[in-house]
């Protein structure tokens, strides 16, 4: 029976670790890409072992939750032999996706030059910290070093406090999945053009493209755009919690907070008459409105200001997002079996009517299925063993 999943039949040689990588493969897995991770033997992916972990092994939450519907192979890429391998591995694979600084791959002998040579339909995308040219290639590339290099730190809510790190790693799944996109980019150019090519993505390019709106204000108006310093945007402290508040698209949002919230329309107050006066002076509006926000719960604020169609939230936990109802309801907490064990991880956010995400594989353990896929290559297990006492593949 053929696979309805968009994917399948396509086949990707995966050198990546830690996130950035891992997270497209990821994506690429779960519609159907059978994906061969290449792992160091003895430790593998490093975000098996990064981490402090209890029980300590090699399947780390950090490590299972980017790596499902991937098949693992210990390879030893130092040696020649480990090389050789991967080299066939290349062979008739559809996609190699690697994420170590530019240079690395080419040392292997395992460059787009040599592998675009063995296999010219062969698609190679590099994800890396700043980019394959520049002062910055070869330095080391890290998701809050990219946030801070390309001024998102820097921008907060309040100038006063220091610069405030996101405290999730948005730089590497954003430059992931831009890897990810651009190799269905190049499987499609390649459907017209019977060629291969080189998918580049960077931490520090995807962290300037999500500021792309900010960017642009700069660029044309040399006016630094804050979305969360406005003026009738904020997070305010309730009685039992907190709430973030949103006044965006209304021709008077303070007004319109003012009336939700029952008290007199700040607005006539000179200090916060004007758009300008009110971000000039936002330290004092808010105190103004926190006060009120105090007397009550999130629950009764929440209440208050969506029945006034103001855009709000209460700030949860992650433990609390992840029982939320419209969580279970989108399908985004998936549990895996993985030799009895269960492994509970973030599904795709990505829904298909026809070919959705799937789980095929659990993530794998460290070397799982080097005798299949060896065994795929022609590899007997005579063969096979000698390798394994050679330390070749684990």
């Amino acid at each position: 029976m053929v696979s309805s999943q968009p994917l399948a039949g396509v086949r990707v040689i995966d050198f990546t670790q830690i996130m950035l990588g891992p997270s497209a493969t990821q994506m690429l897995g779960d519609y159907g890409a059978d994906v061969i991770k290449i792992e160091r033997p003895g430790t593998g992916d490093l975000s098996r072992v990064t981490l402090p972990d209890d029980p300590a092994g090699s399947d780390n939450p950090a490590f299972s939750s980017l790596n499902r519907n991937k098949r693992s192979i210990a390879l030893d890429l130092s040696t020649q032999a480990g090389r050789v391998i991967a080299r066939e591995l290349v062979r008739d694979a559809d996609v190699v996706v690697s994420n170590f600084r530019p240079g690395v791959m080419e040392r292997l002998g395992l460059g787009y030059d040599e592998l675009s040579e063995l296999n010219p339909r062969l698609i190679f995308a590099v994800g890396t910290g700043y980019g394959l040219t520049g002062p910055y290639r070869s330095k080391g590339g890290q998701d809050m070093l990219a946030q801070a290099l390309t001024g998102a730190t820097h921008r907060r809510a309040d100038p006063s406090r220091p610069p405030q790190l996101y405290a999730t790693t948005v730089a590497d799944y954003a430059a992931g999945m831009h890897l990810m996109q651009g190799i269905l980019l190049a499987l499609l150019a390649r459907e017209r053009t019977g060629r291969g090519q080189l998918v580049q993505a960077s931490l520090y390019d995807a962290m300037l493209a999500m500021q792309m709106q900010e960017a642009t204000h700069l660029l044309m108006r040399g006016v630094e755009l804050n979305w969360v310093a406005m003026p009738h945007t904020g997070v305010f402290e309730t009685s039992d919690g907190a709430l973030v508040l949103v006044g965006a698209f209304r021709d008077d949002p303070i007004a319109d907070i003012c009336a939700a919230l029952g008290i007199e329309d700040l607005t006539r107050q000179e200090r916060f008459s004007t758009f300008a006066l009110q971000c000039a002076n936002r330290s004092e509006l808010h105190a103004e409105l926190s006060a009120v926000f105090r007397r009550n719960t999130t629950q009764h604020w929440i209440e208050v200001l969506e029945k006034a169609d103001l855009l709000c939230a209460p700030i949860r936990t992650l433990d609390e997002a992840l029982a939320d109802p419209q969580t279970d309801a989108n399908g985004m907490v998936v549990e895996i079996d993985r030799d009895g064990e269960p492994v509970r991880t973030v599904g795709s956010p990505v829904k298909l009517t026809d070919g959705a995400a799937t789980v095929r594989f659990p993530p794998p353990r460290l070397g799982e299925h080097t005798d299949a896929v060896l065994a795929e290559l022609g590899y007997d297990a005579e063969r096979i063993a000698a390798l394994r006492s050679a330390g070749i593949v684990a």
